[in-house]
């Protein structure tokens, strides 16, 4: 093969290489809340709810039964990150309780939760956080800003705060649905708070690369 011919392949192999590579980019993260306004949001119609407001970039869900805003438009159902900040400000339990789409279901992770420290899904065959397998215990401190992302893929939910992991789930074999009563109306995408004060901020989600068998 002549030298010309052998560097043209090499040059469109290269561009191929890249190209590939570049697919399998997560996608520009994309805002949630524009820190001024509830526009995209509309506030779940919770029995018992508290005030949502919004104030000095804060999205703030005053203490109620529970407070919570859901998305209005259209969001991923797999392949998607969301990250955020939160912080319980007043009260002893969960300030957030994000639900979201789980290919054709629903779930919700809880962060802060039975009296202000579980962390997990609900629901995961059939059991809430507090009762199977994603359950974990850890302290919050009211008034303390926590770094929150969480990642659906067709195979798996993860979490983490503040960086360290606290969800990894599989999906195959497991039930993923939502814990019975109101928390329903979060859905397809929302927040939520229990019994406390929360701040929600700096919300984006992004879209991850779909895995080769199209999962």
């Amino acid at each position: 093969m002549g030298k010309k011919r052998w560097a043209v392949r090499l040059a469109a192999a290269l561009l191929l290489a890249a190209g590939a590579a570049a697919q399998q980019k997560p996608a520009e993260w994309k805002p949630l809340f524009d820190g001024k306004s509830l526009e995209g949001w509309r506030e779940t119609p919770f029995t018992g709810r508290g005030k949502v407001w919004v104030e000095d970039g804060v999205l703030m869900l005053g203490a109620g039964t529970l407070t919570g805003v859901t998305w209005t438009a259209a969001f991923p159902t797999s392949n998607y990150e969301v990250r955020f900040e939160a912080a319980r400000l007043e009260g002893n339990d969960f300030f957030a309780g994000l639900t979201f789409p789980v290919q054709d279901s629903y779930c919700s992770w809880i962060v802060g939760g039975w009296g202000g420290g579980v962390v997990g899904l609900s629901n995961v065959d059939g059991w809430a956080a507090a009762d199977n397998q994603t359950y974990q215990w850890r302290e919050f401190e009211n008034r303390r800003w926590y770094r929150l992302r969480l990642r659906v893929t067709g195979e798996r939910i993860q979490a983490w705060i503040d960086d360290e992991e606290y969800v990894n789930q599989e999906l195959a074999g497991h039930v993923i649905n939502l814990r019975f009563g109101e928390i329903k109306l979060s859905a397809p995408f929302g927040f939520a708070s229990y019994g406390t004060t929360a701040g929600l901020r700096k919300m984006e989600y992004r879209l991850l690369p779909a895995p080769r068998d199209g999962r």
